[in-house]
């Protein structure tokens, strides 16, 4: 008996809040303690059947010890009324033997019936701890996954100020591609303009070409004729 009342004391004493956030797996560590409350909440029932078992046999005894110590005083009423003293002296005390065992009886069954009650809470206290862990187990595991989030998050921030400031020389180094950028553009530019001239030039000599072609042809063809 002792064991299954310290088992149910432990579970119901347990902070699950804080089991979680110790656990190195939250989800695993929640689902051990639903199915050691379900198998505290199994033994727990079969001890209650057990003690109200021997509550009810203790009732009995009691209920028979009494009823014998009653016959036994109706039976040394009965004696003396006849004057068999011999008899209502036998009679008292058989009474009061049965009056002594109804007496401790009768206690035993107080102590019984005060076991089976605090058991009875206890294991009214443990299903309701029981379905609130089932009800809450992912709200559990979601606000432990979160708190853990939040510490990775502020452990990564504190990394990352401690990163030097290397802003100015990203900047200094867009200059730099900005200037060669900006001279590139300048290069094609140029180099379009000075095509362009080309061009302009073969335009302006082409007149002469034709020129000397035609006074070629002038020259040719009286010849040959």
């Amino acid at each position: 008996m002792p064991g299954i009342f310290d088992r149910i004391n432990t579970i119901l004493r347990a902070n699950i809040n804080d089991l979680l956030d110790h656990a190195e797996d939250p989800e695993k560590m929640l689902n051990q303690i639903i199915r050691d409350m379900e198998s505290a909440i199994a033994d727990a029932r079969i001890q209650v059947r057990d003690m109200l078992a021997q509550q009810k046999m203790l009732e009995g005894d009691v209920q028979r010890a009494t009823a014998s110590q009653n016959e036994w005083a109706r039976k040394a009423e009965l004696a003396v009324s006849q004057n068999r003293d011999d008899l209502a002296r036998e009679a008292l005390k058989r009474k009061n033997d049965y009056q002594s065992q109804a007496t401790a009886l009768q206690a035993q069954l107080v102590d019984q019936e005060a076991l089976v009650d605090k058991l009875k809470k206890d294991l009214t206290a443990l299903e309701s701890k029981y379905e609130d862990a089932k009800r809450n187990k992912d709200s559990l595991i979601a606000r432990q996954r979160a708190a853990k989030a939040k510490e990775q998050m502020a452990a990564t921030a504190s990394k990352i100020s401690d990163i030097p400031d290397y802003s100015g020389e990203f900047g200094r180094f867009e200059q730099k591609i900005r200037e060669q950028e900006a001279r590139a553009s300048a290069s094609a530019e140029l180099a379009e303009a000075r095509s362009a001239a080309d061009k302009d030039f073969e335009a302006l000599e082409d007149p002469a070409i034709e020129d000397e072609l035609a006074a070629l042809k002038a020259k040719v063809k009286p010849a040959q004729g």
